[in-house]
C-alpha cells in the first residue's frame, strides 16, 4: 500500500517519523479544501496522497504538502502549506 508515496517512502517510514503507529493513507475520493488567506473562503484541492494522523491529515496536491483536519463527514479542511518535503511536513505535525 505504498502507491503514490514519494520515492523511498513507505507507510512504515511515515509512521516512524511521525511517531504515530496508527497513521494510514486515505482515499483521495473526498472533498479536500484549503482556507484562503484573509478570506472566509476555501479553494478546492485535488490531492494524489492523503495521510491521516488521528484527526490531522497531510495532503499532497501538485507536489506540495498541506496540513489539515479530517472532518466528521470525511472531508479534509487544510489551513497551510508545509512545502514540498514530506519529512519536513511530518515534523510540522
Amino acid at each position: 500500500m505504498n502507491s503514490g508515496l514519494p520515492t523511498g517512502w513507505t507507510i512504515e517510514r511515515v509512521r516512524a517519523l511521525s511517531g504515530d503507529p496508527s497513521a494510514v493513507p486515505l482515499s483521495c475520493d473526498r472533498l479536500v479544501v484549503v482556507a484562503v488567506a484573509d478570506q472566509n473562503d476555501y479553494e478546492p484541492l485535488r490531492p494524489d496522497v492523503i495521510f491521516a494522523f488521528h484527526d490531522l491529515c497531510l495532503v499532497r496536491d501538485d507536489d506540495e504538502w498541506f496540513m489539515g483536519q479530517l472532518d466528521s463527514d470525511g472531508s479534509v479542511i487544510c489551513w497551510a502549506s508545509y512545502g514540498s518535503d514530506l519529512a519536513e511536513a511530518i515534523r510540522g505535525l
